[in-house]
């Protein structure tokens, strides 16, 4: 029986916010198997500050999406059918699925992980503190900047998918955690149930008092995912010798805003800046092994925000960059 393949293709590069019209929703069929290949039927779509650079015709650690290719992203699927014998039908497979219903995999194409067909973790958390969500938070807070017991962490974007998890592992090791996000209801959610020591609003109009107020020895290390005036909030309550973890720059992958070019803190206070891609780490086991275990130790929360719909993927993008999520944000696409 013939399948058939629905892929949202770049029709034109958006400018601002993502929009309907600048996809193409394509329907194809899907082609029979050859040897050594297997078909997955995508499950669910990790939402990425990283997709919204994609869609840019800038240099970046990816070329760009291509107008008329499939969007790419990380997703999770399932194999439905298999010629191949690494690959059982019922497994799941997490790797680039883009934005579309069905992925034919060959066997030895690198960047895809099997799993087994049930993992006994929920499958959206796959893709969020126990995914590449997760294993950035963990190596950004362990290797790129480690923070010490008694010091102060301050996370932008923190009720996000990485920086829910940064600031949980700040305090897991010890530190005063900070969190920065949008709203009193998130800064309620960081303080109140992910155990964060105090949360600044940074749409209220006395943003630079509250961080002021609720870093009171400064800020030792700075795990930064905003950029913008967010970052040179933060970079002017550093300590002299203080830490910087690179992660994202979100605040300009819409509007264009540039990360402030005063670097003037950089050499009054002898700051280190270090940004890294969790590219860089292909050993992710260290990192989920911990992760889970903080899970089943009640250390360390997940939530997971799902939408529903292929189609809808455009739009809910958007979401990573209005607020209107907790935690990480998916699109489920199948069961």
């Amino acid at each position: 029986m013939s399948l058939t393949n629905r892929q949202l293709r770049l029709k034109t590069r958006p400018e601002g916010l993502v929009q309907r019209e600048s996809f193409d929703l394509v329907e194809t069929e899907v082609p029979e198997l050859k040897d050594g290949e297997v078909l997955v039927r995508t499950l669910y779509i990790s939402m990425d500050p990283t997709n919204r650079v994609w869609m840019r015709d800038i240099p970046q650690y990816l070329p760009p999406v291509a107008i008329g290719e499939t969007m790419r992203a990380l997703g999770l699927g399932r194999v439905v059918a298999s010629r191949s014998p690494r690959y059982a039908e019922g497994d799941l497979v997490q790797g680039l699925t883009g934005w579309q219903d069905y992925l034919v995999l060959h066997q030895d194409t690198p960047g895809y992980v099997r799993l087994p067909a049930d993992p006994g973790i929920p499958l959206p958390t796959l893709l969020g503190a126990c995914g590449m969500s997760g294993v950035t938070a963990y190596y950004g807070m362990t290797d790129i900047a480690p923070v010490q017991p008694g010091e102060t962490l301050v996370v932008s974007a923190a009720a996000g998918s990485v920086g829910s998890i940064a600031g949980q592992i700040g305090r897991i090791h010890g530190a005063r955690v900070v969190g920065i996000a949008g709203g009193a209801d998130k800064c309620k959610y960081l303080v109140d149930e992910l155990g964060f020591d105090a949360a600044v609003d940074y749409k209220a109009a006395d943003f630079r008092q509250q961080l002021k107020a609720a870093t009171p020895d400064g800020v030792h290390v700075n795990f930064e995912n905003v950029g913008g005036e967010v970052m040179k909030a933060v970079l002017g309550r550093m300590v002299i010798g203080g830490r910087v973890a690179l992660c994202g720059l979100i605040a300009g992958y819409n509007s264009g805003e540039k990360p402030s070019d005063d670097f003037s803190p950089f050499i009054m206070k002898r700051l280190r800046m270090q940004g890294f891609l969790v590219l860089d780490y292909t050993k992710t086991k260290e990192a989920v092994h911990a992760i889970t275990g903080w899970i089943r130790e009640g250390k360390l929360k997940t939530e997971e925000t799902v939408a529903e719909g292929l189609e809808n993927a455009p739009l809910v993008l958007n979401r990573l960059f209005d607020g209107s999520h907790r935690g990480k944000l998916v699109l489920h696409v199948s069961d």
